[in-house]
């Protein structure tokens, strides 16, 4: 390992040369403090910038043990960290000048979820910090400027360091703040279990969001108050006993005229898989971690799926238990999206009406009629949500605005009356028995095979260079495939595509052999990375911008692959 003189040195030797002489900084460093390794350094000022990480050791960051002896405490004292380093890092991001991207100093802002990160890790057997950062090395067209890039390496990097990553700088009661927080959280979600519940929305939260791209707090909204016979009291480690709605597990309806909140309330109950920092108003809105948004998605490929239960008898005959489409329809694809969740072991559905389709989810007793049951292959949900529960453990949310055929299903009906639930299962059952179902029960549906095994691709090792892009919230692309995932709505952050992209290139090359299922792969996955983290599928190079999914949308971004794996 070179010194921080030595560093300094050579960027004096190389200034005023051609861009490409940058690349002899490649390395580590001893700085006082900490160690800097320039671990990628861009093409050209224009280009991505270049990435340097900072591994601060466990003896000078000086941070007591007890704010990441967990894994959940250490993901909440890494956000919190990251989130002092954003801030501060802003001041002097573009301070040093040059052409392109010459003086930036960029590192991952989270937003209002806590969420499992590279850009900010610490190792929890001895403390040490590592920071991922992205820096602009500058130049002035194509010629190196070393005296700005020194400014960033010897004067910025380490006052951020110092104000914002050790112990010192931080105020301990803020530190135990995050730690209590981390554990009340931990404790409920450990707990819905235990109480029977899927959820647990705690009283004074706020739900309505600042805007439709704000995922900020309204100011002035409704707080969220549980109605008297839904109420739930937790006693937290911390905070002591906490009053609020505990959503029984079974068939739970949201009803409500419109614009009275169901959709907010189910928008938090899908995040709620989520812890959330202090003061974002749903701080104690917890979800089952497995729950999973189901919703319509016209054009999606389906992969050998076995979507029987829902679909079968196809005029053309096709085999509805290996089902293969390149254009979903409606239906088909909330067919496909309800068995695959069940694949990914999703303990609880989430469903808008707004975004089902129509004959998915419901035939009124008119249709059944006039086409019986034995001329239509869809089986709709509203005769399978029961079963789902009761013979497989999957409980449902379903917010409904103008279906009231699921009131004879539901264990519990919520009404939202500006903002504000009440609970009207009696009345609902009153009212149902009204309306009787006279058509009688399907036939029980047989346990879906989940035996999909991806085929080895030979070719796709041989490939010199694979190419990861992430586009946003929208989706990723590898190399000359791109995967949809615009509407897999509890995706919350553009860098857990990028993590996505990096873990299905991993599973292409060492886990897909033509003999595991999908399930073992992925399971063997998250396996691996409960004790290598980011290193399982990045090796030693791990960029400052992934961020950790939930395996469930692994799975539903490998059920997107059109092409990219071979079932």
């Amino acid at each position: 390992m070179k010194s921080a003189a030595e560093l300094q040195n050579l960027l004096h030797q190389i200034d005023r040369r051609g861009y490409p002489a940058y690349k002899e900084t490649k390395g580590k460093y001893q700085f006082p403090q900490y160690v800097l390794s320039i671990d990628h350094v861009q093409g050209d000022p224009f280009a991505s910038p270049s990435r340097v990480s900072i591994l601060i050791p466990a003896k000078t960051a000086a941070f007591d043990r007890r704010f990441f002896d967990s894994c959940h405490r250490r993901i909440a004292f890494q956000d919190f960290l990251l989130r002092r380093l954003s801030s501060k890092i802003k001041d002097y991001s573009f301070q040093a000048k040059g052409s392109g991207k010459s003086g930036l100093i960029g590192v991952t802002q989270p937003g209002q979820e806590i969420l499992e990160r590279s850009a900010c890790t610490v190792d929890p057997q001895d403390g040490a910090l590592t920071v991922r950062l992205e820096v602009g090395f500058p130049a002035n067209g194509r010629t190196i400027n070393s005296g700005e890039l020194i400014r960033i390496l010897f004067d910025f990097l380490p006052a951020c360091v110092k104000m914002t990553l050790l112990s010192s700088s931080c105020r301990t009661d803020q530190l135990q703040a995050v730690a209590d927080l981390a554990d009340d959280q931990h404790f409920i979600r450990e707990k819905l279990g235990e109480l029977g519940l899927a959820a647990f929305v705690a009283n004074g939260s706020v739900l309505p969001r600042k805007s439709g791209i704000s995922s900020l707090p309204m100011k002035d909204a409704v707080v969220f108050e549980a109605p008297k016979s839904m109420e739930t009291v937790i006693e937290l480690p911390h905070r002591g006993p906490v009053k609020g709605m505990g959503i029984p597990k079974g068939v739970t309806l949201i009803v409500g005229g419109g614009y009275h909140g169901k959709s907010t309330l189910l928008e938090a109950l899908e995040l709620g898989v989520y812890d959330h920092i202090a003061g974002d108003g749903r701080e104690y809105v917890i979800t089952d971690a497995t729950a999973v948004k189901l919703r319509a998605e016209d054009g999606r490929s389906i992969r050998k799926a076995d979507i029987s239960m829902f679909i079968r008898n196809l005029p053309n005959g096709k085999d509805t238990s290996c089902f293969y489409t390149e254009d979903a329809s409606g239906s088909t694809s909330q067919a496909a999206a309800t068995v695959e969740a069940m694949e990914a072991g999703a303990g609880l559905f989430l469903i808008d009406e707004d975004t089902s389709a129509t004959n998915f989810m419901i035939r009124d007793e008119l249709m059944q009629r006039v086409v019986s049951r034995d001329q239509e292959p869809i089986i709709p949900f509203i005769d399978r949500v029961r079963e789902l529960y009761d013979t497989w453990g999957i409980s449902t949310i379903l917010v409904a605005g103008s279906s009231g055929s699921y009131f004879h299903r539901a264990d519990r009906v919520i009404q939202m009356d500006h903002y504000r639930p009440q609970d009207i299962t009696q009345r609902a059952r009153e009212e149902a028995k009204r309306f009787p179902l006279t058509l009688g029960e399907p036939v029980k549906a047989r346990e879906p095979s989940f035996h999909r095994v991806p085929a080895r691709d030979a070719g796709f090792a041989k490939e010199e260079r694979i190419k990861l892009k992430a586009m946003g919230k929208d989706g990723f692309s590898i190399n000359r495939e791109t995967v949809d995932l615009r509407y897999v709505e509890q995706l919350v952050d553009s860098e857990q595509l990028s993590t996505l992209a990096h873990m299905i290139k991993y599973m292409k090359l060492h886990s897909f052999d033509g003999t595991k299922t999908l399930q073992d792969a992925v399971e063997g996955l998250y396996r691996q990375i409960k004790t290598g983290g980011f290193g399982t599928f990045c090796g030693q190079d791990i960029p400052g911008n992934l961020t950790m999914p939930r395996r469930q949308e692994l799975y539903a971004a490998l059920n997107r692959c059109r092409e990219l794996i071979k079932l």
